[in-house]
């Protein structure tokens, strides 16, 4: 059953007036199955309490998405604040969504899901949130995360273990379980493995349902049990060879976030670069992940937003940059769109204006581009008011969301990359040039003409005058 309830809650969202259990969301399934395995570090998480509600209905859309370190901690500081302090962690070898979408009940025969006593768990449970795709660092920081927020070592359990352990609902434990079965036993069905799996998950949660005992539980794998066979040669791309290594994921900053009565402006990069008068500083770490960050300046309303970031003793000096964005409605799109009208640099009393009107879109998304810079070798998306410009500004992966923000996250992205990218303008221009050498060879072929004079044996013989 688990399975079924588990693609059900991921589908709620997209779909959520439909009712569980129906067939028209086969197709989503398969959508979000090949979305969710676009990366090759993913894996499900299912959360659920025995005590009280504790993740609103809103915060169960994620389809589509990749649920970082700092987003899954969102969720769980409510949980760890406000429900039991007894955590239960089922951690397997190997699980995907997918395997929720082959073996359980999606199709109506919910006697042969391998998931059953999860599910029944899912149903019962006040509370529950599923995580379709969870990146692979979130998940395996998420043993020392517990620790660290309950103050209580892990204790690695048994069944056996389990019977004799007196727990206590006002002192806080974390219960490591390991399942006794993986996906890669090599003598078991994989139904059969997860049936073994579900089945120990329900001779836990009986033992504490018979102590009376509140907990929060969560099931998650250490890796994807079907990326790496199904799609991830198709996601790293075709040109992967053998013995590849794997490239490193790079560090997740949080974003910077200027706040009055709520998040305001959200502004991210993967690093954040500045150069004056050759001298070259990398001002990420002093960005993004600082506390203290002097957002002295910033301002807000509905129509215009500023976020002045400041720094002491950069090259010398204080100097502050100011991202400025406008927000207007449109009457011919009928729509509100934003624009960052300039980005400012004030240092030693002087302004140094980059013009970025090009940084714009719709005032519900954000806008994102992979590189933004006032170099022109690397495009014209910041321009210096004034040239030569004694500055020059590199933003990797840059990010930035003034208006219409919920929470600590960014909307749907805008990205300024273009339609026709340098691969589709090859395809053009080889499928343009083969079109023009077969059009060229039919005109040759129907230029063709046939001899229109035989000869005739009873007749006269042709006779051809040689021209020399």
């Amino acid at each position: 059953m688990m399975a079924a309830t588990v693609v059900a809650r991921v589908l709620a969202a997209t779909r959520r007036a439909l009712a569980l259990w129906q067939m028209r969301w086969l197709p989503l399934v398969l959508v979000l199955v090949t979305v969710a395995a676009a990366s090759e570090q993913q894996v499900p998480l299912v959360l659920w309490s025995s005590d009280r509600d504790l993740w609103a209905p809103a915060a169960d859309t994620h389809e589509g998405h990749i649920t970082s370190d700092m987003q899954l901690s969102t969720y769980l500081d409510s949980a760890l604040e406000l429900g039991p302090r007894n955590v239960l962690l089922f951690l397997q070898d190997k699980l995907s969504i997918e395997d929720f979408t082959a073996y359980g009940g999606v199709f109506g025969n919910k006697q042969d899901s391998a998931f059953s006593n999860l599910e029944n768990a899912l149903d019962l449970a006040p509370s529950s949130l599923v995580l379709p795709a969870v990146d692979w660092y979130a998940v395996s920081t998420l043993t020392a995360y517990l620790q660290e927020k309950l103050g209580a070592s892990p204790l690695h359990v048994d069944l056996a273990t389990l019977r004799e352990l007196k727990l206590n609902a006002s002192l806080p434990a974390l219960l490591l379980i390991h399942l006794p079965y993986t996906a890669s036993s090599g003598l078991m069905a994989p139904k059969e493995v997860l049936m073994g799996n579900d089945e120990v998950i329900g001779q836990v949660l009986s033992m504490l349902k018979s102590e009376d005992v509140p907990y929060t539980a969560a099931l998650t794998a250490v890796r994807p049990s079907r990326v790496a066979r199904d799609v991830a040669m198709v996601a790293g791309g075709l040109g992967r060879q053998l013995l590849q290594r794997q490239s490193v994921s790079a560090v997740i900053h949080p974003p910077v976030s200027y706040n009055d009565t709520a998040p305001r402006i959200l502004f991210w990069a993967q690093n954040f670069s500045v150069t004056y008068k050759e001298h070259y500083e990398d001002l990420t770490s002093l960005t993004f992940g600082v506390q203290d960050l002097n957002l002295t300046g910033s301002f807000w309303n509905d129509s215009v937003a500023r976020l002045a970031l400041t720094y002491e003793q950069l090259f010398g000096t204080t100097v502050t940059f100011k991202f400025i964005l406008t927000n207007r409605f449109y009457p011919v799109s009928a729509r509100h769109w934003f624009t960052m009208e300039r980005l400012e640099i004030h240092s030693n009393g002087s302004i140094t204006a980059f013009n970025a009107s090009q940084v714009t879109g719709p005032s519900i998304y954000s806008f994102r581009c992979e590189h933004v810079s006032g170099a022109n070798k690397d495009g014209d998306l910041l321009v210096p008011g004034t040239q030569p410009s004694p500055w020059q500004i590199t933003f990797q992966d840059f990010q930035i969301q003034a208006f219409n923000v919920t929470g600590e996250q960014f909307s749907y992205a805008s990205d300024c990359a273009g339609f026709f990218s340098p691969g589709i303008w090859m395809g053009l221009l080889t499928s343009l040039f083969m079109l023009f050498i077969f059009t060229y060879g039919l005109h040759m072929i129907l230029s063709l003409k046939t001899m229109d004079r035989f000869d005739d044996h009873k007749g006269p013989t042709i006779s051809l005058t040689q021209i020399v």
